[in-house]
């Protein structure tokens, strides 16, 4: 996927000297970008480096050892059926998108364990903007799967460059879990922010917000350590306090009046947290989990709630011993 995120991780993998080849499904697109080291869609200002190969033709994929899943949640499934006849046999799947399938409740790990079961899987999450990436800022993420050690150092070690660091995981569904959901915080947390409430209401959205991941990942076999690493509390530090956060800015325009669709109009990027925001509160609905933000910032964006409606009646709610 040709976004801003996959841009970015080719350009500085290709730097660092490997093969690396980027898919861009719009053809006008990767002509672009092939004609000028540029995406200037997605990425504007920034040269890629000259060893990046960029196509539109799947079949260019075809002999890759590692494949880098860029392509947001909703879009992934048919994308992976259209590629799964054309990869190697043992080609290791690297999810690097965040979110939940709405019309099935599946994780990404899920749905490329439908279509892709043969092939070793990972995912690699944290607190990473793509325009600081792109522009060899240092940063580090996390690599989980749960194959040996020995394997995943190896992956690791393909995926790291003098700027980027990636920490090793044996927990991909605590990984993924942190990942997707921060997104709904941080819709929450603009919201926040657009209404004027304060930093202290931002800290406490956060917090709560963050006990409401970790509840549901524990419920979901995860383990407890991975939501206080960079894809748990940095990836959510990050994208709850900035408005290169497309959650958090797609939060405070809502707050600021504008609808979901206009803001949908006027934007390239997908913000991964609308679409999760549905799929989370319908499994909490379901399974009876307590996601109270989660829930407030789902009835906000598909139930036409208000925000001052949704802040006093979690404001309102039973007190309760504080619990993570």
């Amino acid at each position: 996927g040709a976004g801003a995120w996959g841009t970015a991780l080719a350009h500085i993998l290709a730097e660092a000297g490997k093969n690396v080849t980027l898919y861009a499904r719009d053809a006008a697109l990767a002509k672009a970008i092939s004609a000028s080291q540029e995406n200037k869609t997605y990425l504007p200002g920034h040269r890629l480096s000259n060893q990046l190969k960029t196509t539109a033709q799947l079949a260019n994929i075809a002999q890759a050892d590692m494949i880098l899943l860029m392509t947001p949640t909703q879009f992934l499934r048919p994308l992976l059926k259209q590629i799964a006849p054309l990869l190697k046999q043992q080609a290791v799947i690297v999810n690097c998108a965040k979110g939940i399938e709405v019309t099935t409740g599946k994780m990404i790990s899920s749905i490329v364990g439908d279509l892709l079961p043969n092939h070793p899987y990972a995912v690699l999450s944290g607190p990473n903007f793509a325009h600081e990436i792109v522009s060899n800022r240092p940063a580090a993420a996390t690599l989980a799967s749960t194959t040996p050690i020995a394997q995943l150092r190896r992956w690791a070690e393909t995926l790291r460059t003098t700027h980027f660091r990636p920490y090793l995981s044996h927990d991909p569904i605590g990984v993924e879990i942190a990942g997707a959901l921060k997104n709904v915080i941080a819709i929450a947390c603009g919201m926040a922010e657009g209404r004027g409430l304060g930093q202290n209401a931002r800290a406490a959205v956060m917090t709560r917000g963050m006990a409401e991941i970790r509840r549901f990942g524990l419920l979901k076999g995860a383990q407890s350590d991975s939501f206080l690493g960079l894809a748990g509390f940095g990836d959510l530090t990050l994208t709850c306090n900035s408005m290169a956060s497309r959650n958090f800015s797609l939060g405070f325009d809502l707050a600021q009046g504008k609808t979901l669709e206009e803001i949908k109009q006027l934007r390239k990027g997908v913000a991964e947290g609308v679409a999760t925001a549905e799929a989370i509160a319908q499994i909490a609905t379901t399974e009876g989990i307590d996601l109270p933000i989660m829930q407030g910032v789902n009835a906000v964006l598909h139930h036409n709630m208000k925000i001052d409606h949704v802040m006093h009646g979690l404001l309102a709610r039973d007190l309760k011993e504080e619990t993570l």
